[in-house]
């Protein structure tokens, strides 16, 4: 159904819709969508980070002693 909208149809839905919702609404919805896709992928940053260090810390040195003055 949606494969044979075309240009012109699309046109007609964006037109609409501007109409319905009015220039500053869109404006502002789109401000919001942004703000939550910078603050998703900020999450996402501090779980990668996170993930990480707890890897860094399960990787510690466990040679013997021993082997660990020859070095």
């Amino acid at each position: 159904m949606l494969n044979n909208i075309g240009l012109p149809g699309l046109l007609l839905i964006a037109i609409v819709v501007l109409v319905l919702f009015g220039r500053g609404k869109i404006s502002g919805l789109m401000g919001e969508v942004g703000k939550g896709i910078t603050s998703f992928k900020r999450g996402v940053n501090e779980g990668t980070k996170e993930i990480e260090e707890e890897a860094a810390k399960m990787a510690k040195d466990v040679s013997p002693e021993e082997e660990k003055d020859k070095v």
